[in-house]
């Protein structure tokens, strides 16, 4: 075979056993990761669920998909076992055997709208935003109470709340009052995939 010599921890001269590793030879090409996953998550692990490796700067390494999951669980780690088949072509070989990385499992898919999750508040239990209404006479901040669901990176899953159209106040809100009059002012473009809602930050 053709392969990649790796390290060589003997010497000439040095007395060798059988079971001693002289050597080892990594043939270039796709891996296979070995993915740990909690056995809580476990009913929701099946072949074809979507997996990406990341660095730890959380930087997208490879994108491949699950072709085994362990039909027994780890008594030590209680962690169930996924493989799936990694493309690392010579072109393209940013990954090598025995390398630690963090995986993303994609569960599932939905449409939804986000917000960043630094423009929510917590009051009492409940979670509040701000947008802008128009009262005729001016604009001023309205707090609205929002269910939220699922974290989308430094953004939050809106179940409830804000509808698509409303303004989303995401600057000055530090002493933002229900009903104070606002300026808005159109914010930067929003790099998070998947959010609806418009945005302004917004000047007392």
């Amino acid at each position: 075979m053709n392969g990649i010599l790796g390290d060589i921890p003997v010497r000439v001269g040095d007395r060798v056993a059988v079971t001693m590793l002289l050597t080892t030879v990594d043939e270039p090409g796709a891996l296979e990761a070995y993915i740990y996953v909690p056995v809580d998550h476990s009913r929701r692990l099946k072949v074809g669920l979507p997996v990406q490796l990341l660095n730890e700067a959380g930087e997208l390494l490879a994108s491949t998909k699950i072709t085994f999951v362990s039909p027994q669980v780890d008594p030590e780690t209680q962690t169930v076992l996924a493989k799936a088949a990694v493309p690392n072509a010579n072109a393209q070989a940013r990954l090598r055997v025995s390398q630690q990385l963090r995986a993303q499992i994609k569960w599932g898919e939905r449409e939804g709208a986000t917000i960043p999750f630094l423009n929510v508040t917590r009051i009492n239990g409940q979670y509040f935003a701000f947008v802008t209404e128009n009262t005729g006479k001016g604009t001023v901040a309205r707090q609205k109470m929002v269910r939220i669901g699922d974290n989308v990176g430094n953004d939050v899953e809106v179940l409830e709340g804000i509808k698509p159209g409303d303004h989303l106040i995401v600057s000055g809100t530090q002493f933002l009052q229900d009903g104070a009059p606002v300026t808005e002012q159109a914010a930067p473009p929003q790099s998070a995939q998947g959010a609806a809602k418009d945005t302004v930050a917004a000047t007392q």
